[in-house]
């Protein structure tokens, strides 16, 4: 088996350092955000992977999505207040957060140091739709 180190660019393996990061403004968010699209696909349950990095006071804003997808938001880094469906609570460091399908939510750097997320969108089937046994 070969062995590789964490520089080599492994396919489907991702880093913050080292990608290239667009500024935007998120959902309407009241400062911009960087993020880097890792994983962008028309097929398959998984829509997109993003790295995304909130400066001190950026956000996303609040926002709701459609029924047929969801999305995590997987903390790695800094501290954030986040409002999932009319609730607040402050994540950190390893906590992932389910968005649901039709749901509505939004996250804020509340820290002094940058707020560091991996947000993953994957396709669901509406409940009406699914098969019931």
């Amino acid at each position: 088996m070969k062995r590789t180190g964490p520089a080599a660019g492994v396919e489907g393996q991702y880093r913050f350092e080292g990608c290239i990061f667009e500024r935007v403004r998120a959902h309407g968010g009241s400062r911009e955000i960087s993020f880097a699209r890792v994983v962008a696909r028309n097929r398959g349950s998984i829509r997109f992977i993003d790295l995304s990095v909130l400066g001190p006071g950026a956000d996303i804003g609040c926002h709701t999505h459609d029924v047929d997808n969801e999305e995590l938001y997987v903390v790695v880094s800094g501290r954030g207040l986040m409002t999932l469906d009319g609730h607040e609570f402050e994540v950190g460091p390893g906590h992932v957060i389910l968005n649901r399908p039709g749901g509505t939510h939004g996250l804020r750097n509340i820290g002094e140091e940058e707020l560091r997320i991996v947000v993953i969108e994957v396709e669901s089937e509406p409940e009406h739709l699914r098969d019931r046994p």
